[in-house]
């Protein structure tokens, strides 16, 4: 997949983009959009497909998203693992649009599904991904002209209908996970979560704005300058969180569902357990049992759960148990939407971990 994709990028014509005239790109969740959007300063506004109140796994494609999805001329996405259903619908609505599934791009880090509630205290491959980060942070910084800092190791319309939205999100967890996994062969099993790992965020940067300099060269400096800054600004963010986190990365915690090994892995935090398997499949009684066991043996500080997901779950867990509990925002819902979002994202983020493991 990553060949055929990556063959398409570079080797796209510019056919139906008018002289200095921005391309029409479409984008699917937030966080990749605000990535986009950086890239695109001053030169032209991505659109957003599925809105960050809306779960990927489920979601259901607006008349207005399928006018922007059949008039773009490139698309950015995650990847399958993420949104399932846009793997057939971006072939059939925009079948001459550059579509590039963020997943494959060069340099990014992928790690693997953990399958289990409770999750090791040194996992056996953490220094591995250690590794490779530093080895494909070495290889990223020869890319050319905007990635300078690839090797630095480190919502706004539709945001109130959010409170309306919710329900409906909410009831279609339960199979959410099930989902997924019929996705998840493609790429062995890889979580898709990849954005909240900063260092994916400047690969990623990187293959937007070479595709963007490919479809539309006549702005393809502009390109290269706002993705050179973008990179700038990522990279010093990144050393910024990992000060904040640092005091509290031996603080043992639970999340609600286990997205955030990437953000985990590149900040070394100590992860316990996931209440949830993977991304929202209902969990079983001996489940939350061996989460609640965990608990109580690793004294853990801190219970993470999510707006998107049943708040009951996570009392049920942690009744009677000295923990406190707090909500985390991995996707953007409560940021603004545009090329803030990211980094405001992953800043809040950090901030309420470090708020919760502080005790």
């Amino acid at each position: 997949m990553r060949q055929a994709i990556w063959g398409l990028v570079f080797g796209a014509a510019t056919a139906g983009v008018a002289a200095a005239e921005a391309p029409k790109v479409v984008v699917d969740i937030a966080p990749l959009h605000s990535l986009v959007a950086q890239v695109m300063q001053g030169v032209g506004t991505p659109d957003l497909l599925i809105r960050p109140e809306v779960s990927p796994h489920h979601y259901k494609m607006r008349p207005s998203e399928a006018k922007a999805l059949q008039d773009a001329d490139v698309v950015f996405w995650i990847g399958h693992e993420l949104t399932p259903k846009l793997e057939d619908t971006i072939p059939t609505v925009a079948p001459d649009a550059v579509a590039v599934e963020m997943m494959d791009a060069p340099g990014l880090i992928a790690l693997g599904f953990r399958d289990t509630a409770v999750f090791k205290l040194d996992e056996d491959d953490h220094e591995d991904h250690h590794d490779d980060k530093e080895h494909d942070a070495d290889n990223h910084a020869d890319h050319d002209d905007h990635d300078d800092h690839a090797a630095h190791d480190d919502h706004a319309d539709n945001h109130g209908d959010h409170k309306d939205e919710h329900g409906d999100h909410e009831e279609g967890h339960d199979d959410h996970g099930d989902e997924h996994d019929d996705h998840a062969h493609d790429h062995d099993g890889t979580d898709p979560h990849v954005w909240l790992d900063p260092q994916n965020g400047v690969a990623m940067i990187a293959a937007i704005a070479d595709t963007l300099a490919t479809v539309d060269p006549e702005n393809a400096s502009a390109y290269a300058a706002n993705a050179k800054q973008a990179q700038a600004d990522l990279g010093a963010m990144i050393d910024e969180i990992g000060a904040v986190l640092a005091p509290v990365a031996d603080a043992p915690f639970v999340v609600f569902h286990d997205a955030y090994h990437y953000f985990e892995d590149r900040y070394g935090l100590s992860a316990a357990g996931a209440i949830l398997l993977r991304d929202g499949s209902s969990p079983s009684a001996s489940r939350l049992s061996e989460v609640r066991d965990a608990m109580k043996e690793r004294g853990v500080v801190c219970v993470f759960s999510e707006p998107q997901f049943n708040p009951k779950l996570v009392k049920t867990v942690a009744d009677g148990i000295d923990t406190k509990s707090i909500e985390l925002d991995p996707i953007g819902v409560q940021q603004t939407l545009g090329a803030t979002l990211y980094p405001d994202m992953l800043r809040a983020l950090a901030s309420d971990i470090a708020s919760c493991l502080k005790g």
